[in-house]
Parts: C-alpha cells; sequence; structure tokens
C-alpha cells in the first residue's frame, strides 16, 4: 500500500508538473504571436503617423504658397495703377473774365412765349464791349500728381524659418512606456458581490492618462491558467488607482484580476495578475423536482395550467380513446438544464398533487448562504424557504418538519406568515416583492429579509438534522431566483444580534 500511495503522488506531481508545462509552451506561442501582431500594428501605426504628418506639412505649404501668390498679384496690380493712372492729364484752358450775353429761354414770361410768332426783337446795332478780356491758363491737377509708389517690393515678411521645427523633427523618438502597476492585495476588498481593487506605481509618472482593468472568473485557485475558458472584461478610462466593481454575480469561486497604465499614446505591460476568492452560494433550479404544473428554467418558474392535461392527440386517433398525457410526455414539463445535474431527488418522483413545489440543485451543509427570490405579485400562493431532500412528493412546505418557509397567499383571503411542522405564526411587516434568505447550517438561523431594505421579516432557529435545500412553491404565478449572491454586510450586522440573543417573537414555538 505504501509503494502505491508513494507511485499515486508521484503521478499527480508528474501530471501536475506537466499541465505546467504545458501552459508555459501555450504561453510561449502566445506570445511569439503577439510579437508578431503587435509589431506589424506599430509599424502601420508609425506609417499612418507619417503620411498624416506629410499631409500635414503638404497642406501647410500650399497655404503658404498661395498667400505669396497673392501678395506678389496685390503688389504688382498696384504699381501698375500707379504707373497707368487711369484719366490722362487735362489741358490748360482758357477763361474769359466777361459777362454771357446769351439770353435764357427760361426767364422769357410765358406770355411772351405764346406771342413768339409775333414778337419781334427791335433792330440795334452792335457795338463792341468797351471792356477788353484777357485770356488766363489753369494747370493746378498736375501740380498736385504723387510721384511715389503705393507699395514696397520688399517681401521678407513671408520668409518662414523652420530651425526650431527641424530641431523637434531631429529629437523625434519613441514615446516613454509607462512603468507595470502593482495591485495590493492588502487593500483589495470583496464583499457584497462588489469587488475593490488597489494598485501602486512603482515610481511616479505624471504623465499617466489612465488606467485599463480586465477581470474574468475562473474555478481554478492560484496563478491564473493561459488557457481559460471564460473571456477577459474590460473596464477603460479609470482615472485613479482604486476602482470598485458593483453588481457582480458570483457564479465561480475566483476571479482573476490585472491591470495597466496608459499614457497619451501607448499602454504599458499588464501587471501580475492575482486571484481572488468570490466565495458565494451557487445553485440553479433542479427541474427534474418540480411539479408537472411548473415550467422551469435554470433560475425562473412559471405556473402552467396545462402541464400534464394535455391531450396527446396521436395516441387519440391511434386507439380512439382520450388519454391524459403523462408528465413525461407533457409538452408543458421542464427541461433540465444541460449544465447541471440533480443532487436533490436523484431517482425520485416529482412533487405532485397540491404540493406545486420546486426544490434547488445545491445542498447547504455548512457555513452560511444567501440569495433573492422575486416573484410576481399577482400570483395566488407563493412560498420559499429549505426543505430535506427526503420532503414527500405530496408535502406542501411548511405542512410538516422537513421544511420551513414564508408562505403568502392571495387567494380569497390574503395572509402572510411563517410556517414549519404544519404551524403558522401570521407576520405583521409589509410583504415586499423581494425575499432575501439567508441560512447559516451550522448556527441553526433561517433568516428571511427585504431584500431592497433589509429589513427583518423573520427568523427560524433550528438543528438541522441533515443537509437542505433551497425550495420554493408558486400557484397561478411566477418567481425569479438570483443565486450567486454573498451575504450582505447589512444582513451579516443583524445575524450577530440573533446570534448573542434569539428573541422570542422571532421564532416559531
Amino acid at each position: 500500500m505504501g509503494d502505491q500511495e508513494a507511485l499515486r503522488k508521484i503521478i499527480t506531481t508528474l501530471a501536475v508538473k506537466n499541465e505546467e508545462i504545458q501552459n508555459f509552451i501555450y504561453s510561449l506561442k502566445q506570445m511569439l504571436q503577439n510579437v508578431e501582431d503587435n509589431s506589424a500594428r506599430v509599424q502601420e501605426d508609425l506609417e499612418g503617423e507619417f503620411q498624416s504628418l506629410y499631409a500635414l506639412l503638404d497642406e501647410l505649404k500650399d497655404s503658404m504658397l498661395m498667400k505669396i501668390k497673392q501678395d506678389r498679384a496685390s503688389r504688382t496690380y498696384e504699381l501698375q495703377v500707379s504707373a497707368c493712372p487711369a484719366h490722362p492729364l487735362p489741358a490748360p484752358t482758357t477763361h474769359c473774365s466777361s459777362v454771357s450775353f446769351r439770353l435764357s429761354w427760361r426767364r422769357v414770361p410765358k406770355r411772351w412765349r405764346a406771342r413768339r410768332s409775333c414778337w419781334r426783337r427791335p433792330t440795334r446795332p452792335w457795338r463792341r464791349p468797351t471792356t477788353t478780356t484777357s485770356p488766363s491758363v489753369t494747370m493746378a491737377p498736375a501740380f498736385r500728381l504723387s510721384l511715389k509708389a503705393k507699395v514696397s517690393d520688399n517681401m521678407s515678411h513671408l520668409m518662414v524659418d523652420f530651425a526650431q521645427e527641424r530641431r523637434l523633427l531631429q529629437a523625434l523618438a519613441f514615446l516613454p512606456v509607462p512603468s507595470t502597476p502593482e495591485i495590493d492585495l492588502t487593500e483589495s476588498l470583496v464583499a457584497d458581490n462588489c469587488v475593490t481593487l488597489c494598485w501602486r506605481m512603482p515610481d511616479e509618472d505624471s504623465k499617466i492618462d489612465h488606467y485599463v482593468l480586465e477581470y474574468r472568473r475562473t474555478n481554478f485557485e492560484g496563478p491564473p491558467r493561459a488557457k481559460e475558458e471564460q473571456p477577459w472584461m474590460v473596464v477603460e478610462g479609470i482615472k485613479g488607482t482604486e476602482y470598485t466593481l458593483s453588481g457582480l454575480k458570483f457564479d465561480m469561486k475566483y476571479m482573476n484580476f490585472r491591470v495597466r497604465a496608459c499614457n497619451k499614446a501607448v499602454a504599458g505591460e499588464f501587471s501580475e495578475a492575482v486571484t481572488l476568492e468570490t466565495r458565494a452560494f451557487m445553485f440553479r433550479l433542479d427541474a427534474s423536482t418540480c411539479h408537472q404544473n411548473l415550467r422551469v428554467e435554470d433560475f425562473s418558474v412559471e405556473w402552467d395550467a396545462t402541464g400534464g392535461k394535455v391531450q396527446d392527440v396521436k395516441t387519440r386517433e391511434k386507439d380512439g380513446k382520450g388519454r391524459t398525457a403523462s408528465p413525461a410526455n407533457s409538452p408543458a414539463r421542464a427541461v433540465q438544464s444541460p449544465k447541471r445535474m440533480s443532487l436533490g431527488r436523484a431517482g425520485r418522483d416529482r412533487f405532485t398533487a397540491e404540493s406545486y413545489t420546486v426544490l434547488g440543485d445545491t445542498l447547504i451543509d455548512g457555513d452560511d448562504h444567501y440569495w433573492e427570490v422575486r416573484y410576481d405579485r399577482d400570483s395566488k400562493a407563493f412560498g420559499v424557504g429549505v426543505a430535506y431532500r427526503s420532503l414527500g412528493k405530496f408535502d406542501q412546505l411548511g405542512k410538516t418538519s422537513a421544511s420551513w418557509c414564508l408562505h403568502l397567499n392571495n387567494w380569497l383571503q390574503v395572509s402572510f406568515s411563517a410556517k414549519h411542522a404544519n404551524k403558522a405564526k401570521v407576520l405583521d411587516v409589509p410583504v415586499p416583492d423581494c425575499i432575501g434568505v439567508y441560512c447559516n447550517f451550522h448556527e441553526g438561523f433561517l433568516s428571511f429579509y427585504n431584500a431592497r431594505t433589509k429589513q427583518l421579516l423573520h427568523t427560524f432557529k433550528a438543528r438541522f438534522a441533515q443537509p437542505v435545500l433551497p425550495a420554493f412553491m408558486v400557484w397561478c404565478g411566477s418567481f425569479h431566483v438570483s443565486s450567486g449572491l454573498q451575504v450582505p454586510s447589512a444582513v451579516k450586522c443583524l445575524q450577530k444580534r440573533n446570534s448573542a440573543a434569539s428573541s422570542s417573537t422571532a421564532s416559531l414555538p
């Protein structure tokens, strides 16, 4: 036996080492491929940047040449206008200083114009004016001409000095890559289905613009594996060195995290990936246990009144007899989830008669767990709690000592009560639309909360003789289960008080 045990350990160690070597080889191949891809990408980016720079210089050159041409044309025009004026110089003119003897027709009275045909000017001998006229010559406009050009022929204002730009281009180099961040596990926190991750930079870098965080789910403890089914999820644009992922569903045991810093142009290397435990109670509904009137998926249930009562038309046509379809052949029967196998009532009959019940597929045999259920308010009846897997197929929740539940009855008379062993206690609290269930197996606490306000609705104090399963019932309604949740901090605080002093009004006698 000793040799076999030693051989088994050796084989196990070799298998682990072989897996590590295979992962390392896979990592090397992946890195080689990344080198090829990244080098091609940065080469393409560099060529694109230079082409953009060339285009910018060409555009600037064309603009400046156009400016020179426009200035040259403007100066040429101004100089040509100055050399060839539009109006020639006026010729000298002679002016007479004598009085004009012209008779203006407009000065003739109207009555005289009408009598023009009969009016005669008396003949008088013409006399030469006694006053003599002296001609005068005027050339003032010629003396007012400017002989100075309006524009200059100097074009030095359009000169360009590229000395500074040339020095900048000569100093052009690859951008410095940011340092690799270091994740601080002591400051990181996993609570309330949230993960707060903290990191720091080894050296202060004022050029860092933002950080990129990546995370993925896994069921493997320890360093992240190269081959993983779950993809990396990316969070970009983080400005600080701390980030909180909220509203997570912990449907796996662990999560891998890595982060890298980025400046305006390039991103640094990813930090060494870390693994954080995300412990939570994850289960699905076991379709093999449900009543035939319940249509079950992984996390939701809907009432179907035709389940198990649909007539098999083909069978009736064959034998001429109407026959009720069996649950196995019913089109309304629940479909087993291919992801998980039934753990609760394997090989047992499903619930029947008036026990409209379905169980979860994961046993609770230790620690504390929490889940939530949201139900349709129009449901005629609804129940949530826990039960032993030995619960009979005819047993209703809370009617036997093998189950504990909160029960809501909306049929005829509305009531909200806690039930166990066929005893009921009416709860004088507002009925929430979403109920949180807390189960501490070792201490024997089963508590129900308003999932939104975390108000305590009721607590059972019991000694569980065997593992229990989440249990639900619905009649003429539907509900949806949220699993993979951690115990909320507020619930933990309230449960500590209950552990210290159990209230006499919190449990059934």
